[in-house]
């Protein structure tokens, strides 16, 4: 199968999956996940492959869901009626963003084979949603993993930091939207390594050839038994319900005040209002809005579906 936006290879026992979109920090395009979606489903029929691991090309791992599409990034993969990856449902309501989401990535939750996920440089919203469904994780020690949509946009979409950090730190990452170096992330639990970034390709063939001894069998049941525990207390009605949630999020009187900006100024204003006062992602790169005034305060307020840009 030739792809648009991911490279798809086998390696005896290993199946490799890149996110291939470096020149835009590989956003998770429909297409993209659609493709990436695809790949796992062929190294699951692969009875020679028994592990998956997927990665990226450039600088990071992604920067997160595609917040400006690019009309010409398609897919034969995507369903053709919703035009988004298959998730059994095409999604109509008008905040169904976060369900559609969750679905797809149940998809990988309940694959036939482990995934891990290699994770280097910015790994930020969707794309933490998308690692964190893999069954392990492995990152650069400097890695950065954030959430920053919590500032302005909405709730989490998968609302996964409850079931993989601290408590006290799934409220940290899930209130601020401040990133954590992938060494602090391996500490509170959500990562099984962290590595230096020279290290990380080597560290993860290793570890995965040492999983792939396992027959496929067996390495599917193991998946399917500590599955079965997370549901059992509630993981799969937990994260629905977090999809809801961030759903009403989209209500508040505020909701449509960052596309609003979207449409005056631009996605990189928006962004750059956005973390401003936070000093970083992209306010880093300006001192305009360090003291911005909060969110719907100036008396303007968005359209109706201008929140929508939580993707």
């Amino acid at each position: 199968m030739d792809y648009n936006n991911i490279l798809y290879e086998t390696d005896d026992r290993l199946a490799y999956i890149t996110l291939n979109r470096p020149e835009k920090l590989n956003p998770l395009s429909h297409a993209l996940r659609a493709e990436v979606y695809d790949a796992m489903k062929e190294a699951e029929k692969d009875p020679a492959v028994g592990v998956i691991i997927l990665r990226a090309n450039g600088r990071a791992f992604s920067a997160g869901y595609d917040l400006a599409p690019n009309p010409d990034d398609t897919s034969e993969l995507t369903e053709p009626r919703s035009g988004m990856p298959d998730t059994m449902s095409t999604h109509p309501q008008h905040y169904d963003w976060s369900r559609h989401a969750l679905m797809g990535h149940w998809m990988i939750w309940e694959l036939a084979k482990p995934v891990i996920a290699q994770i280097h440089g910015y790994c930020l919203a969707g794309g933490t949603e998308l690692t964190s469904m893999c069954d392990l994780r492995i990152v650069a020690e400097d890695a950065r993993i954030g959430y920053p949509p919590v500032r302005a946009m909405g709730t989490m979409d998968m609302m996964w930091a409850p079931w993989f950090m601290p408590p006290v730190k799934a409220r940290e990452f899930a209130y601020t939207g401040d990133w954590f170096t992938g060494e602090e992330m391996c500490q509170y639990g959500w990562a099984n390594y962290a590595v230096p970034k020279e290290d990380l390709d080597e560290f993860v063939e290793k570890f995965a050839r040492r999983l792939g001894h396992i027959d496929n069998d067996q390495l599917n049941y193991n998946k399917r038994a500590v599955n079965r525990q997370y549901e059992i207390m509630g993981m799969r009605t937990g994260l629905m319900v977090g999809t809801d949630i961030e759903a009403m999020s989209k209500h508040r009187p505020a909701a449509g005040e960052f596309g609003r900006r979207v449409r005056e100024g631009g996605l990189k204003a928006a962004l750059e209002w956005r973390d401003g006062p936070f000093g970083d992602f992209r306010g880093e790169y300006t001192e305009k809005y360090k003291n911005r005034e909060l969110a719907g305060s100036d008396g303007k307020k968005g359209e109706e579906g201008d929140s929508d840009y939580s993707r």
